[in-house]
């Protein structure tokens, strides 16, 4: 299942990063022993509510958690998002200039709002997915002519 990414970024500092550790283990124990329940929310001055949560909304909190506990960003982009050329150069960790020239070149479709480009967010995932497991391919190419050589790989 992958659940990702409203492009909101966070960036955790060492207080958040300690607390999210001790939430993501106490999530995770929970959602172990208890995997369809209510949860129940008491506020400092002892006030409790109810709170009734989908189980999958838990299990992508646990995700968010245990990232910022790794001191990592965590962004959240709806499935069904149209992204600037910035967004999708961000999630391919590439530039936004490399981002216009794919899709100029037809390798992602887009289109335009006014005089900008938007890019469907499966598409972009399509393309990562596909450029991801070419780069791998041609590691393994590498590797296996390193062996080959007998350059110690």
């Amino acid at each position: 299942m992958e659940i990702l990414m409203v492009i909101t970024t966070h960036t955790p500092n060492t207080d958040i990063i300690h607390i999210a550790q001790t939430a993501s283990h106490l999530l995770a124990t929970y959602l172990e022993q208890y995997p369809n329940q209510q949860l129940k929310l008491v506020s400092v001055d002892g006030s409790e509510q109810v709170l009734e949560v989908p189980p999958l909304a838990l299990k992508l909190l646990l995700d968010i958690l245990t990232h910022m506990g790794q001191d990592n960003q965590v962004s959240l982009i709806p499935q069904k998002s149209e992204l600037t050329t910035r967004e999708a150069a961000e999630i391919l960790n590439v530039s936004r200039p490399f981002v216009v020239k794919l899709l100029e070149t037809g390798a992602m479709s887009y289109h335009k709002v006014g005089r900008y480009r938007r890019i469907n967010y499966d598409d972009l995932m399509a393309y990562k997915q596909q450029s991801d497991r070419e780069c791998l391919q041609a590691l393994d190419e590498l590797a296996a002519q390193a062996q080959e050589l007998g350059m110690g790989y």
